[in-house]
């Protein structure tokens, strides 16, 4: 059983994950937790502290699990970027503080560092509304350039056609074909995938979230810094992850909202793409880092969420996620394994590591933290 203890600040509460229900649990790894959590409150998604919590709470964890596997994920240079008006000097002092996170974290620790960006942001020039449509179009997991289309009609096919800020429409069968889907997966892709230009995002009735200032730019390469490592893409971070730990121990780090523009660190271009097709910062850009093979189908861009949702009421504090994803780095790692992130709900579900601590955030409103142990039983 996975267990997942959440803090409120004041009071702390134990779970099933899957089940969502109360349960009691003690143990050494337990306490060591729970104590983690009561020393480290999140300040915020856009909190300056909010990537110190991160380096913070994850050298706790160091100095009492001892892991020789760590994930990190420093993000409050994005939120802060997508939803706060900065200066350009800013917003590079914002990236420079997140980088001397990870330099404290990898000094304090010694572990070998591998850091990735997950790609630049640009200005947002408009929404491309879709919400009066015949058919439906969904925005799923954080996307701006990708919206599904289900059941459109001819007058809606025309005039989304003819949009200016619309760059492609691709059929479900091509998008199965690029992705090498089965039938099976393909039916949870959406009929289309559009496709917004540069500075574009949808506007769906899904969409619940604030009016963004950035937005994720053309990411078809990201930065990756791994020293001594030649990595064509972002699935072959795994292998180069894997091939380090063999003689150290690594952290894996993750930059939210950071490109080849901004990187400041030595790096090299790593594809983050697939012919037409980029990932944007979230789940799928995630699991095919840490899985090492493209993991677009398990939760695809514009799908119907929704129609899942009474399938199964299972995992009710990760977010969309239904299940916890196989094949991961994490979960297939011998050694003991950490993350900590201040990216909500995706760092127990797509790391695989023993112990994962995330701010427990929905749509930038701060809930406190969470924490969740896949296993206490390593030696």
């Amino acid at each position: 059983m996975s267990l997942a203890i959440v803090d409120g600040r004041g009071w702390q509460n134990t779970f099933d994950l899957k089940t969502g229900e109360k349960t009691e649990a003690a143990g050494p790894v337990v306490e060591m937790v729970r104590g983690a959590l009561q020393k480290h409150a999140y300040p915020g998604d856009m909190h300056p502290q909010s990537n110190r919590w991160v380096s913070d709470t994850a050298l706790d964890l160091l100095d009492n699990y001892h892991p020789h596997f760590v994930f990190l994920t420093y993000a409050a240079q994005y939120y802060a970027g997508r939803y706060t008006v900065m200066t350009e000097e800013a917003r590079k002092a914002m990236i420079a503080d997140a980088f001397r996170e990870a330099e404290r974290f990898v000094h304090r620790s010694g572990v070998s560092a591998i850091v990735v960006g997950t790609g630049d942001m640009t200005r947002f020039l408009g929404a491309i509304d879709v919400t009066g449509l015949d058919g439906l179009a969904i925005c799923t997991h954080w996307s701006t350039r990708y919206a599904g289309l289900h059941e459109p009609s001819s007058a809606d096919m025309q005039f989304l056609q003819e949009h200016p800020h619309i760059e492609k429409i691709i059929p479900r069968q091509e998008v199965a074909g690029l992705f090498g889907g089965t039938p099976e997966q393909a039916l949870r892709a959406p009929e289309y995938l559009m496709l917004a230009r540069k500075g574009y995002a949808f506007k769906t009735i899904t969409d619940t979230k604030k009016t963004p200032v950035m937005i994720p730019s053309i990411n078809f390469s990201v930065p990756l810094h791994a020293p001594g490592r030649a990595v064509a893409g972002i699935t072959g971070i795994r292998q180069a992850v894997e091939e380090e730990l063999a003689e150290n121990n690594v952290a894996l780090i993750v930059m939210e909202g950071v490109g080849l523009e901004d990187f400041p660190w030595p790096n090299t271009p790593c594809a983050n793409s697939v012919q037409w097709y980029y990932y944007e910062p979230g789940s799928a850009q995630y699991l095919s880092i840490t899985a090492g093979r493209h993991r677009f189908f398990d939760y695809p861009a514009g799908y119907k969420y929704f129609a899942e949702l009474h399938e199964t009421n299972d995992y009710p504090f990760s977010g969309y996620f239904k299940s916890i994803p196989s094949g991961t780095l994490g979960e297939a790692f011998p050694g003991r394994s950490i993350a900590v992130g201040n990216r909500s709900m995706f760092m127990h579900m797509v790391a695989g590591v023993d112990i994962a601590v995330e701010c427990f955030a929905r749509n930038l409103y701060n809930q406190g933290t969470m924490a969740v142990i896949h296993r206490d039983n390593k030696p």
